[in-house]
């Protein structure tokens, strides 16, 4: 799924516009960004967590010509699923309902 696509299910789910949508979509994934900038931990109860990492400095190699190359320590993004989301994912029926549908 593509963020076009997640915006267009958004705006079909929710009827409103595409454009209005994408406000939201936009909005939800500027926030994570900036909160995982910030140092910040972000839960969504029955998806997961994101945080960050810290990566050590170390030594690589160029591919290429196979010359040493320091790799300067660096903080990467972490996804954590919630137990609900792996099980939906492994078939399971429990977890929640995010497409709204009281089935």
């Amino acid at each position: 799924m593509t963020k076009a696509d997640l915006i267009e299910e958004v705006s079909r789910v929710v009827e409103m516009t595409r454009k209005d949508s994408e406000v939201i979509v936009e909005t939800i994934f500027d926030s994570v960004c900036k909160a995982l900038r910030g140092g910040d931990k972000i839960e969504i109860r029955g998806f997961g967590s994101f945080r960050t990492r810290q990566r050590q400095s170390r030594v690589g190699r160029n591919p290429k010509t196979g010359a040493r190359v320091d790799v300067p320590s660096k903080r990467i993004p972490y996804f954590k699923p919630s137990k609900e989301l792996k099980d939906l994912v492994n078939g399971g029926d429990s977890g929640p309902d995010f497409d709204g549908d009281d089935d």
